[in-house]
């Protein structure tokens, strides 16, 4: 008996420790950010190019089902002030084709918004930002459009979605780079990003935002254990710690 609450003391500690790691480029970190509506706001003016832009609502872990069932789930799920119905995510392993998985977020966000029967015109508009460590593309640049563009004509066309690809490898001194520094680095706040910076210095910092983030971590630890996955296993977490820790 003794040795199972030191075990599960022992387990809290480690909670706590790799909870202290989180920063706003990790997905559990990112996703309860993300509740605030003020945060997400901050972070898609920047990223959109738009100081004006509001977001209506925000939600996090947005679920979602295609037309096969098979389910999705965003990180975030945002309504702009102009109607546009936004898909943020946050990836910090280059280890799948993300394109497609924009594609499929996408495609997914669309179906579930639109009625049936409703009318082409009617579709939303459809917006999807991707943010990763990495630079996706190549190409030294710590934003990228992705736009439909005419072979033949060059012409760029407008169907509804768009794509937008932030990076924190490439730092070019832009806004963008800055934030991206405040979600990669441990020590990194900037008086730029207030609402970003307070978040991340409440859940990494605060007695209270690292009870939050310990609870969650333990509730996902709680649930692989239900699932006859007894010992407890830190690799669960990988995919929403740093890579360089």
């Amino acid at each position: 008996m003794n040795t199972d609450k030191g075990s599960d003391m022992s387990n809290k500690a480690k909670i706590r420790e790799e909870a202290k790691k989180l920063n706003p480029i990790d997905d559990l970190m990112f996703r309860t950010m993300a509740e605030d509506k003020n945060f997400c706001e901050e972070i898609l003016r920047v990223f959109l190019s738009d100081p004006r832009l509001s977001v209506l609502e925000s939600t996090s872990q947005y679920a979602g089902t295609n037309l096969q069932g098979r389910s999705v789930i965003l990180d975030a799920k945002c309504i702009l002030g102009d109607g546009r119905e936004t898909d943020i995510e946050v990836q910090k392993a280059n280890d799948t084709n993300h394109q497609r998985r924009v594609r499929y977020n996408g495609a997914s966000l669309t179906t579930n918004l639109t009625d049936p029967g409703a009318k082409f015109q009617n579709i939303p508009d459809v917006c999807v930002v991707f943010i990763s460590r990495f630079d996706l593309f190549s190409g030294n640049r710590s934003l990228y459009h992705v736009d439909r563009v005419i072979r033949e004509t060059g012409k760029v066309v407008d169907n509804g979605f768009e794509e937008v690809y932030v990076n924190a490898k490439v730092k070019d001194g832009s806004e963008v780079a800055e934030l991206m520094e405040v979600f990669v680095d441990d020590a990194a706040y900037n008086s730029k990003f207030p609402v970003t910076s307070g978040s991340k210095r409440r859940y990494k910092e605060t007695e209270e935002g690292q009870q939050v983030m310990c609870e969650i971590m333990e509730k996902i630890a709680q649930e692989e254990r239900n699932e006859g996955r007894i010992e407890f296993q830190m690799q669960l977490m990988i995919e929403l710690l740093p890579e360089d820790m």
